[in-house]
């Protein structure tokens, strides 16, 4: 337990803004939260998780066995959302936003181990550590405790500010700091995500099955071939899949365009073609992804998903 000297939440937020995050919030760990490991439990219990072991880890539901000294979480978000638009035809391949350009695990970690640093320098005794998708931390959890936004029905992070086009980081440590208010929830009555969703894998509000989303079969699923279920459903999707946020009216009124140069669209990723896709070569497709979050999907994934639009497209006209 530390209190270093002078230091305060608006002096770490501003910090962290200084740092180019674009929101910033404060959550501090009050005793057990047996609320939220039991929601993790019944959603791992029905198998949910698909093929996503790390899902499983008990890290996940309870924060201090990361860091059994914490007493503070710090959740950043930084908005990726470019105005781009995809060409509406089937000859073209879909990639989620989140991948056109730089791999955000860089610009996030860079960002977030300045703000480590500069945390650790305060104090002798301050220990700090950071997160970006990287580790057993409930990202979007922490961030609604912080006060940056809300889960929304679709599973993601909605802020006022920039809708659910952002990502989550988080640094843990020992420092005492006051904590904001958790976020409420503002989706209300519209259930245009769930209505959206050709797979249906939104099968109630706020509750995901990755087993029937696109992005978990275009990204994760290392199978040599995806069910017929997706297969029949990917309207051109071959990396992630937007559906579901670009339905969102929070996104369609509140999107703004990101200020990080590093999350414009690499050539060639915002409208790519679907036969091309299919036969890319290991080396093209190492040439083409540099630092790039799509190098998760390796080459003979993309061709897969290229192939199986293709197919589907080919038997939709037969």
């Amino acid at each position: 337990m530390n209190q270093s000297p002078g230091t305060n939440s608006t002096e770490v937020k501003e910090k962290a803004l200084e740092l180019g995050f674009h929101k910033v919030g404060i959550a501090t760990i009050d005793g057990e939260d047996t609320t939220e490991a039991q929601r993790m439990r019944a959603w791992l219990a029905l198998g949910y998780q698909a093929d996503m072991e790390w899902m499983e880890n008990p890290k996940r539901q309870d924060i201090r066995k990361i860091m059994p000294e914490v007493q503070t979480i710090i959740s950043v978000a930084l908005n990726y959302y470019t105005p781009h638009q995809r060409p509406d035809t089937e000859e073209y391949a879909k990639i989620s936003r989140y991948a056109w350009g730089r791999d955000y695990h860089k610009v996030m970690h860079k960002k977030l181990k300045a703000l480590t640093t500069w945390l650790q320098g305060l104090h002798e005794g301050i220990q700090a550590r950071y997160y970006a998708d990287t580790g057993p931390v409930q990202d979007k959890v922490w961030a609604q405790r912080a006060g940056l936004g809300w889960i929304a029905k679709n599973g993601n992070v909605i802020t006022r500010e920039y809708g659910s086009w952002v990502f989550l980081g988080e640094v843990l440590t020992n420092l005492e700091l006051e904590s904001d208010r958790p976020h409420t929830e503002h989706c209300g009555s519209c259930t245009r995500c769930l209505e959206a969703c050709p797979t249906g894998a939104i099968t109630q509000p706020f509750v995901v099955d990755a087993n029937r989303c696109i992005a978990y079969h275009t990204i994760e699923n290392r199978d040599e071939t995806l069910p017929q279920t997706v297969t029949a459903n990917l309207q051109g999707w071959v990396a992630g899949c937007d559906i579901c946020q670009e339905v969102c009216p929070w996104n369609q009124r509140f999107a703004k365009e990101t200020d990080v140069a590093e999350f414009e669209p690499y050539p060639g990723n915002l409208a790519p073609k679907l036969v091309e896709l299919a036969q890319i070569s290991d080396q093209e497709w190492d040439r083409r992804f540099p630092a790039s979050a799509l190098r998760r999907i390796k080459p003979q994934m993309l061709r897969r998903n290229a192939h199986a639009n293709l197919n589907a497209f080919h038997r939709a006209k037969e």
